[in-house]
This record gives structure tokens, C-alpha cells and sequence, in this order.
């Protein structure tokens, strides 16, 4: 492997850190090389804390790696987690008061801490044994675009586990829907009319959650009604969605976490909810935050 030197001034950091260089040896290992005159007041044989503390947050932001949930596979099979890492912020800023004080150049291994992922393996093989809410809705699979979208939101949401307590948010699950995602651009509903749009389809993706959701009796934060009826679900029982406008959102109130599992075959997608076998389970009604969007202010019936 060849040892990267990333320009710290240049990436990362003010004019201030303009000698300061980040290397990756060959077994991974980041090693920053530092000059002390970075880090001095000026007129003044102090150390700026402030400084100090501004580089080993910034370095944390561009060297840390987030972990990655364990999820399940298309055969059913339970893919396990990577851990991500962070900065050991108390032990660099140890180190680089050592390096400052002493006045000599130094090359400074950065530490490390392992962070793990929310959601293992263990936990999603606790969580899916038990079904609590199924829905199934369908599409015409020949218009690609909108199946296309319909695919790459339901991936998104597939293995997503809510825990207790916790509020789901359609939109943050799944993301902006954009065409560096992806998306394509297909039929939309916008004040009532139909139109073409980046992401359609996707609301068809969130109506299906809505109806599984409350088949599990979950409480259902916000949801909103398109202006105009929808073929894919019974009047009143859609969930419209737009990055810049409604959500779809629920709170899991039970005492497990839930398991949202989201397929798409042909012209059909299914959308189901797992939790464990001990969930304090009560499939009574619970009333929605049925809302309909003002005309005046109705956004497009699928995300941009």
C-alpha cells in the first residue's frame, strides 16, 4: 500500500495548520506530523487550548468512521456488523501537550476508540420471530422509473430496526432522494395534479409502511393524506412524503425494539414487523395523526 499525506491546511483545517500532515502507513495506522509554532499564541510562549482542541476535533471529523448495522440478507441470512472507530480526543490532546511542551518535532500515532454498531447480529436474530404487522400493496412493474424508485426506497428501509422509545422518521431513514442516489423521475401528485418528479413512486413506499405499522398498533406521530386518492391503498389509508415537506413518522411505545422488513417482487411490495417474542404486544387501535395537507400548501405526493 502507498503512504497517503493529506495536507491538513489544504483538507481540513485553517491557514493556521498549513505544515501539519496526516500519513497512513502501511498497516492503516493515521500518524499526523505536527509543528509546534501551529499551536502558540502569538507574542506569548503559551499554548492556545482552544486552538488545541479546534485540530483535534476537526482531525476527529475527518479520520472517524462510522459503524455499520448488522442487517438481513436476501436469503434470509443474518449479515453481522462492522464496527466503525473515532478519536481518542483525551488521550491525542495528552499527547500533543507532551509533543508542544517538549519543543522537539514528533510524529504522534493517533488512538483510537472501536465504535460499535446499534444493531448486531444477536440482536436481529432476538428481534424477528415474532410478526406483528404485515401490509402489502402493488404496482404496474412496466413503468421502470417508478419501480425503479419503489426498489431503492424499500432497500433503504429493509433490516431498519426502531427501538423502544425511539420515533421513526420516514424521511430520515430513507434520505433526500436524489439522482445521485439514484432516483428517477416519475409521476408525482402536486396540488392535485399529476406531474413528473424526482423519487415518484416513494410515497407508495411509506403507505405501505403506514398501513404495517398500524396493523402493529404503534402510535403514529404525523402522517398526511395526498389531495388527490391514490389507486394503491383504500381512501384515507395513504402516508404522503416529501423531503422538504410531510413526514410519515411512529413511535415504538412497546418494550422491544421493531423490526421493519421491506420487499419488492415484480409488482408487489410487502412490508412486515418483526419484534421479540417477549414484546408487550397489544394490537388495539391507536388513533393516528390523521392529517391532510391545506391545498394552499400541498407538496408533491412523492419526495424530491
Amino acid at each position: 500500500m502507498k503512504i497517503a499525506i493529506l495536507t491538513l491546511g489544504f483538507l481540513l483545517f485553517q491557514p493556521f495548520m498549513h505544515v501539519s500532515a496526516l500519513s497512513i502507513t502501511d498497516n492503516g495506522q493515521e500518524i499526523i506530523q505536527v509543528d509546534r509554532q501551529d499551536f502558540l499564541l502569538k507574542l506569548e510562549p503559551f499554548i492556545d487550548q482552544e486552538k488545541t482542541q479546534k485540530f483535534v476535533e476537526k482531525l476527529d471529523k475527518r479520520i472517524s468512521e462510522d459503524p455499520v448495522n448488522a442487517k438481513i440478507g436476501e436469503s434470509g441470512e443474518i449479515i453481522s456488523g462492522v464496527n466503525g472507530y473515532k478519536i481518542h480526543q483525551k488521550e491525542l490532546t495528552e499527547q500533543l501537550y507532551a509533543f508542544l511542551y517538549s519543543g522537539k518535532q514528533a510524529e504522534i500515532r493517533i488512538p483510537k476508540l472501536a465504535v460499535h454498531p446499534k444493531v448486531d447480529s444477536e440482536l436481529l436474530a432476538e428481534i424477528r420471530t415474532k410478526q406483528i404487522g404485515h401490509y402489502v400493496t402493488y404496482f404496474n412493474s412496466n413503468n421502470e422509473e417508478r419501480s425503479h424508485n419503489i426498489r431503492l426506497a424499500s432497500e433503504a428501509l429493509d433490516s431498519h430496526v426502531v427501538f423502544p422509545g425511539e420515533v421513526f422518521s420516514f424521511n430520515k431513514v430513507v434520505g433526500k432522494r436524489t439522482k445521485e442516489k439514484g432516483y428517477r423521475n416519475a409521476p408525482v401528485i402536486v396540488k392535485g395534479e399529476v406531474t413528473e418528479g424526482i423519487g415518484g413512486g416513494i410515497c407508495q413506499v411509506s403507505s405501505t409502511l403506514f398501513n404495517s405499522v398500524d396493523k402493529a398498533g404503534v402510535k403514529v406521530m404525523e402522517r398526511y393524506s395526498h389531495s388527490k386518492q391514490v389507486p394503491y391503498v383504500p381512501p384515507g389509508r395513504d402516508a404522503t412524503v416529501s423531503w422538504y415537506g410531510p413526514d410519515f413518522t411512529f413511535k415504538n411505545q412497546y418494550n422491544q425494539p421493531l423490526l421493519i422488513r421491506s420487499k419488492v417482487y415484480g409488482g408487489q411490495m410487502s412490508i412486515t414487523i418483526y419484534s421479540s417474542e417477549v414484546i408487550n404486544y397489544d394490537p388495539q387501535s391507536v388513533p393516528d395523526a390523521n392529517k391532510k395537507l391545506p391545498e394552499e400548501s400541498d407538496q408533491s405526493s412523492d419526495p424530491k
